[in-house]
């Protein structure tokens, strides 16, 4: 869909899914009072700082200050564009975005459109082109049937310079659009050029199902290259995309592991062969993209190479790129399959039940990583355990903290011979910080804007025409003033709703920082006793226009620290004295 979104529908959005839910979906969640509590999924820690406030409908991490609504968490969380983010809610709460106008030939959702009949094209040609069989009988050769052939949507892409292009220009597809899906190219004569031709075509999906890219293999084994994927495209980037992702999360929405392959073909062969988890990088080493979004979908990840020499050098760059992403309870582990053998042929010839049981006796990532130490030094020697220490110290500092890292330290000390393993630096200093909470709130109309973040209903109590507060020259009192308006005339809206209408603002900075500031427990639902604290700020607002407030007021508004002086920002520092209201 292309254009702008109404806001009355992101209002309506926001008003019928749960944040709760979202997030507890993918971040379990334990209550703690009148929240949520959580690690933070965006950093490591081991004492939960993540709060989900169900009345607020926003989540903040007190660690690492991660904040936002469920728009802004599923756009930090599983990569969206805000857009993505927004049909995925609408998913989930039954609702359908109205359709406006606007948008242009150049933008995504024309690309996808295009992308999807090239797809519905080389699916075709698989069936109907003449010179297709070359690439059937290739496919039966490797084992597959028309129905595994039919649920990862192989195709064909015909010999010739121009099929996908002629087809798609008569269809209404630009030159430019053809190029920027990466559907077409230009050759030296400046002439337009299928990019895949006579080459069995393997769509590739992203996390909705929708095709992305293409990756294409040759029928002849002899052919040179012999894969040739998509190039990268403002839709399709293969440092963070795998292959057969999305068909494992179709065939089960609670995977419990993934195994990481290295082809295509090895991951429709395994689900041919009922390992319907697989998935494989798309012609590069594993990255910290990929094991991002592997984590996302599990917990457990198997990666699965050839036994040589190739294969093992694959096996270390995965575990390297690994090791920051390794919190409590994730699991990773290798298995090196006999020489010559890949997953495609080792399952046709032993089976769902053997190939099964070599994954559940995989080597565990801490066995594989001192394993290749050891085999990198002598260990029998003084000077041998010393080098694999200091082998093991960039790798571990790469860890998270948290008991695997602990429990891999232990592991060293032990597999070295070590009294103590050095490898945490000497604790830095301490930093003296700003009660954050207090500095929120530090002038009367910050505090009453933060009531109003807290208790929308606030608005109804106050007067629908404040000529007074309307009048003021008070730095920020037109944002209050405007937030009251809105609550008025929609008092069924609640905080989230306010920090979207405000999205990628100044005014929007401002409410995300206050959004964080929550009451002491004991006063949290004293509705009586808020009433009368945002009465009494409103009347001390209309009375007074102070010159050191309208100072610090006009200071607290910036949205970057960077962007006060030396010498205000000492002053904002050392303003320690909180006015009563």
């Amino acid at each position: 869909m292309a254009g702008r979104i109404p806001q009355e529908f992101l209002d309506q959005l926001l008003s019928r899914v749960d944040l709760v839910e979202v997030i507890n979906a993918r971040v379990p969640l334990r209550q703690a009072g009148h929240d949520f509590m959580a690690c933070c999924p965006f950093h490591a820690e081991k004492t939960p700082s993540f709060s989900v406030s169900p009345r607020k409908q926003f989540y903040h991490c007190f660690g690492c200050g991660a904040h936002g609504t469920a728009i802004g968490f599923l756009m930090a969380y599983e990569g969206l564009e805000f857009l993505d983010a927004v049909e995925d809610l609408a998913r989930l709460a039954g609702l359908e975005i109205p359709k406006t106008g606007g948008g242009d030939d150049g933008s995504s959702r024309v690309l996808l459109e295009w992308l999807a009949q090239a797809d519905r094209f080389f699916r075709q040609q698989l069936r109907e082109h003449p010179a297709r069989q070359r690439a059937v009988d290739y496919l039966r050769q490797r084992g597959l049937t028309g129905q595994i052939a039919g649920r990862f949507g192989i195709g064909y892409a015909p010999p010739g310079w121009e099929n996908v292009v002629r087809a798609l220009r008569e269809a209404g597809a630009t030159p430019d659009q053809l190029i920027e899906a990466g559907l077409a190219s230009r050759d030296e004569q400046n002439r337009l050029r299928d990019r895949f031709r006579d080459r069995i075509i393997f769509p590739i999906r992203d996390r909705r199902g929708r095709v992305i890219a293409f990756g294409g293999r040759a029928p002849d084994s002899d052919a040179t290259p012999k894969y040739l994927n998509s190039p990268e495209t403002r839709l399709f980037h293969k440092r963070s995309e795998l292959y057969g992702l999305y068909e494992a999360r179709a065939h089960s929405q609670r995977l419990q592991r993934l195994v990481v392959v290295e082809g295509y073909l090895d991951v429709v062969a395994l689900a041919q062969h009922g390992i319907p988890y697989a998935v494989a990088t798309l012609g590069t080493a594993t990255t910290d993209g990929h094991i991002e979004r592997l984590f996302r979908a599990v917990e457990e990840l198997v990666f699965c190479f050839d036994g040589d020499r190739a294969g093992r050098a694959a096996g270390w760059r995965a575990l390297d790129a690994a090791l920051p992403f390794l919190r409590d309870g994730r699991q990773i582990s290798f298995l090196f399959l006999p020489e010559g053998e890949d997953p495609d042929s080792l399952i046709r010839r032993e089976g769902q039940a053997a190939f099964e049981q070599r994954l559940a006796q995989a080597t565990s990532l801490a066995d594989y990583l001192f394993a290749e130490l050891r085999g990198r030094v002598n260990p029998d020697t003084l000077a041998g355990r010393a080098r694999m220490a200091e082998f093991a110290r960039p790798l571990l500092e790469k860890l998270p903290e948290g008991h695997f890292r602990d429990l891999m330290e232990a592991r060293l000390q032990h597999d070295a011979k070590l009294v103590h393993t050095r490898l945490r630096p000497p604790a830095p200093a301490p930093i003296r910080t700003v009660d954050h909470n207090a500095l929120l709130i530090r002038t009367p109309l910050r505090k009453a804007i933060a009531l109003l973040l807290h208790r929308p209903e606030l608005a109804q109590t106050a007067l629908t025409d404040d000529v007074a507060l309307r009048d003021s020259n008070q730095p920020g009192i037109k944002l209050l003033v405007d937030l009251l308006d809105i609550l008025r005339n929609q008092p069924q809206l609640r905080a989230a709703a306010l920090l979207e209408r405000y999205r990628e603002t100044r005014e929007g900075a401002i409410l995300e920082r206050l959004a964080q500031w929550t009451p002491e427990p004991e006063l949290a639902e004293d509705q009586f006793g808020f009433e009368a604290e945002f009465a009494d700020i409103l009347d001390y607002l209309r009375q007074r226009d102070d010159p050191e407030e309208q100072w610090l007021e006009a200071l607290l508004q910036r949205s970057a620290p960077s962007a006060l002086s030396a010498e205000e920002r000492e002053a904002l520092r050392n303003f320690g004295k909180v006015r009563k209201v």
